[in-house]
């Protein structure tokens, strides 16, 4: 059977169409259009992720006349605030993560039952996001300084004469205490957020055939939500992890120098000591933490169908 199409005209004569051809373009677009989208995103990574951390690399290893050497690691470990430094991050990311993690999973709860005012208390609770790390350190050395609103609170209320000495450098315990309550006040929103999104991904499906059941609330939790949950929780650790480690603006602000952290160390070599070699070798001090923690998150926190997948 012929695929030509003949029609009569207006004038009697045959108007011949032919079969539409199919555009040999749009397969085309269509496979180069995933890259088109990925374009911007890899040339921010290069110029802003990549490229310098290639640069901190050949900073920490420059000696000199462009030679490669590690003095600059063996200067930065035998200063004596190096181990400082490093204890007192390991263990504000140690003290932090736990705590932070379980206010945002039990704010995340509470946004995700439906109650009323729900959106109200997910306002209220995000605002810390819009507000920078020097910030929020100003706002809480307001707070806990001599003169500060919280001091002022305990003198009004009789409970204290003269105030509390929280920022002074001779009780380590509550300068440490004061920088993990800013810092889990400033960035708890964020963790809660990953959360919340991985909880309404989750189908209610699931907590209805629970309740079927007669499940309680904690087995529904334990068996239910918190395995559906970790592939957001393992995303939620690793950021907030990796911020710990870097922590540097809230201690500057709070604290200062009385309480030494690797970002800090970082900081005052670049531009107090004004020698960059020492301060990238601190940066890469601070890239091998972060590398390290999560490839421990990508290991440990999986879910049933991942770990199959590893074990074939």
């Amino acid at each position: 059977m012929s695929s030509r199409v003949e029609t009569a005209g207006a004038w009697g004569e045959e108007v011949t169409s032919s079969p539409s051809v199919p555009s040999r373009r749009r397969p085309r677009v269509e496979a180069v259009a995933p890259y088109l989208l990925l374009a911007p995103s890899v040339f921010f990574l290069s110029v802003f992720v990549v490229w310098p951390a290639i640069q901190a690399i050949h900073l920490a290893f420059e000696g000199p006349n462009n030679t490669l050497t590690s003095y600059n690691f063996y200067q930065m470990t035998h200063e004596y605030t190096f181990w400082p430094s490093v204890k007192n991050t390991l263990i504000f990311m140690v003290s932090i993560i736990p705590l932070e993690f379980c206010l945002a999973f039990s704010m995340a709860l509470i946004i995700n039952t439906g109650l009323r005012g729900q959106q109200f208390f997910l306002y209220v609770w995000t605002i810390p996001l819009a507000i920078s790390d020097l910030a929020a350190g100003i706002v809480w050395l307001s707070i806990y300084t001599q003169n500060g609103y919280f001091n002022s609170i305990l003198h009004d209320l009789g409970l204290s004469q003269y105030g509390y000495q929280f920022l002074s450098y001779q009780n380590t315990f509550s300068l440490f205490a004061v920088c993990v309550v800013a810092e889990i006040w400033r960035s708890t929103s964020l963790v809660m957020l990953i959360l919340l999104g991985g909880l309404q991904g989750i189908p209610r499906e699931f907590g209805e055939a629970a309740d079927v059941f007669g499940a309680t609330f904690w087995q529904r939790l334990w068996r239910i939500t918190l395995p559906l949950l970790k592939p957001s929780i393992r995303v939620a650790l690793i950021l907030r992890t990796i911020f710990a480690i870097q922590v540097f603006a809230v201690i500057l602000a709070l604290v200062g120098s009385n309480l030494p952290v690797l970002g800090a160390q970082a900081y005052n070599w670049y531009h107090s000591y004004q020698n960059p070699n020492i301060a990238a070798a601190y940066s890469i001090v601070i890239l091998v933490l972060s590398v390290l923690t999560t490839a421990f998150y990508l290991t440990v926190v999986r879910n049933k169908a991942e770990i199959a997948g590893a074990t074939r």
